[in-house]
């Protein structure tokens, strides 16, 4: 499971993983990251060059308790949202996303 930081002592909210190399999810990505942001989420975006298992075996290591993950469910306009926590994934709507990600991670 990896450490799991609570989010009360946690360095940051939500950690973004661009698990797809397509330069508009990309682009969605650094949106989101940059919304959340603004909202006061502290974000932790992974734009690395990296495979999608180095940034996830990373995210692990990090333990921050909510990650979004940016990967092949992108073209069909969704995105994962994950609690290290419970370990429950759920699917979420793109043009839901910063409104899904704010009410899950309070």
């Amino acid at each position: 499971l990896g450490l799991r930081w609570p989010s009360a002592v946690s360095p940051f909210d939500v950690h973004v993983v661009i698990a797809n190399k397509d330069d508009a999810a990309r682009a969605g990505a650094e949106e989101l990251a940059a919304e959340l942001d603004r909202l006061g989420h502290e974000v932790l975006l992974d734009d690395r060059t990296a495979s999608p298992g180095v940034k996830f075996k990373d995210a692990e290591l990090l333990g921050v308790p909510w990650i979004v993950v940016i990967g092949r469910g992108w073209a069909d306009g969704t995105i994962e949202l994950r609690n290290r926590f419970t370990g429950e994934t759920q699917p979420i709507a793109v043009a839901d996303a910063v409104a899904s990600v704010t009410q899950a991670i309070g």
